[in-house]
């Protein structure tokens, strides 16, 4: 089984792009492939001129049809997603995510951007009529850093957060996966939110 993954970061080696892998580590071990895609996969004119007709296109339009679900992540800049996401999200055609759930996966620099998930995010997806759209996990980009080899590496809180996502995302995709150890600070992010 196969997920596409579209990061919409403008950055190869992003923040974003770390949740990405940490995803793709997580859906491996549940024998679920995963393959991203990103702005610097096209030519530049043909995302500037919208060339639906480039192989490039029909090759990106192609593998979000095949795939069996998608991993939308990007970044949030004042409360809206990434320009590079909305170029990306553009080559979809209409309705071209009917049957597909859809985890969406978000950094920022506060948590005062949380909502964007919500309120900038999930209403694009629903307009692609993804079947199921995960609540998503919105991370705060000081959790997310590198270690000494430049693999991703998670907080903590951050990590039990998206091994618990993409858990229940592989749920959505019809695969039957144990539950992973149960958070120890599942909603310790929420309730700091809350009382900020």
């Amino acid at each position: 089984m196969t997920v596409l993954a579209i990061l919409g970061s403008p950055s190869k080696n992003s923040r974003t792009a770390r949740l990405i892998e940490r995803s793709r580590a997580a859906l491996a071990a549940l024998d679920i492939k995963l393959h991203t895609l990103s702005i610097h996969d096209f030519p530049a004119e043909v995302l500037l001129h919208g060339q639906f007709s480039h192989p490039a296109v029909q090759d990106f339009q192609r593998q979000v049809q095949e795939a069996r679900g998608l991993i939308i992540a990007t970044p949030v800049y004042k409360a809206a997603y990434a320009g590079a996401l909305k170029v990306l999200l553009d080559l979809i055609p209409e309705g071209g995510l009917a049957g597909k759930p859809v985890l969406p996966l978000v950094s920022g620099g506060s948590p005062g951007h949380l909502l964007a998930v919500d309120y900038s995010i999930k209403p694009v997806l629903a307009a692609l009529k993804a079947s199921a759209i995960h609540q998503g996990v919105y991370a705060v980009e000081s959790q997310i850093g590198a270690n000494a080899n430049g693999e991703a590496e998670l907080a903590e809180e951050l990590e039990q957060r998206l091994q618990t996502a993409v858990h229940e995302f592989a749920a959505l995709l019809g695969v039957n996966a144990p539950a992973p150890h149960a958070p120890r600070y599942a909603n310790d992010f929420i309730s700091r939110l809350i009382s900020l």
